[in-house]
């Protein structure tokens, strides 16, 4: 049981594609809404979708930014990504396996929403490497990061 709530608010388009999205494609709770914000339950965290008419140019890669989830079990990330591809949301990234054979090993997804923010579903096979793991520097994929596209 957590005993704080991580909150993010983040731009959107508009509220009824972000609903479609959060809460029937991903089955996030709804919250309080009004015609320029709608809270959402994330997994028991809290998201702010803001409208803004300036959403920023959509980034071709997964760096600098992109938030998401760490699932606790492998059972949850295989639901979400299951209730991913049923509900037919845009994968940015496909499933994949991470870092085979290092004890930073996780399994990954992307989603991109309807306002062009992406999202990260993982699960790492060794819990340690969520904040652990200091003897490995590595953190993403460089050769993406150093792109002049990202």
């Amino acid at each position: 049981m957590h005993t704080s709530i991580f909150h993010l608010s983040f731009p959107v388009r508009d509220i009824e594609s972000t609903k479609a999205f959060y809460a029937d494609g991903l089955g996030c709770r709804i919250g309080r809404q009004s015609a320029v914000a709608i809270m959402l339950d994330f997994h028991g965290h809290q998201l702010v979708a803001q409208v803004t008419e300036d959403l920023g140019v959509p980034q071709k890669n997964i760096y600098p930014r992109h938030f998401g989830l760490v699932c606790e079990t492998e059972d949850e990330w295989t639901q979400l990504r299951d209730r991913a591809k049923k509900n037919q949301l845009t994968f940015f990234r496909e499933p994949q396996r991470r870092f085979s054979g290092k004890p930073i090993e996780h399994l990954s997804f992307f989603l991109r929403d309807p306002s062009q923010n992406l999202l990260e579903f993982k699960f790492y096979l060794n819990a340690n490497a969520i904040l652990g793991e200091q003897s490995f520097s590595q953190i993403g994929d460089e050769h993406e990061r150093l792109s002049p596209e990202g």
